[in-house]
């Protein structure tokens, strides 16, 4: 199981929005990055990665391209 980005994000909050998003279509995914993401306090740092395994990226990036519409 090889771990790939899936997406990026500006805050925790949206990347965990999408991580239930792919869990509800039984894709598991993981949230990277949320430690160093500064955003949310007001400062500017490296956006939160949202990660699956490199068999469900496409249908993972699918699922995120609806959501967001």
């Amino acid at each position: 199981m090889a771990l790939v980005l899936a997406a990026r994000f500006y805050t925790a909050a949206e990347a965990h929005i999408a991580s239930g998003c792919l869990a509800s279509a039984g894709i598991d995914s993981h949230v990277f990055d949320v430690g160093i993401n500064l955003v949310e306090l007001g400062g500017i740092a490296a956006p939160v990665r949202l990660m699956v395994d490199e068999e469900d990226l496409a249908e993972a990036r699918t699922i995120l391209a609806e959501d967001q519409r």
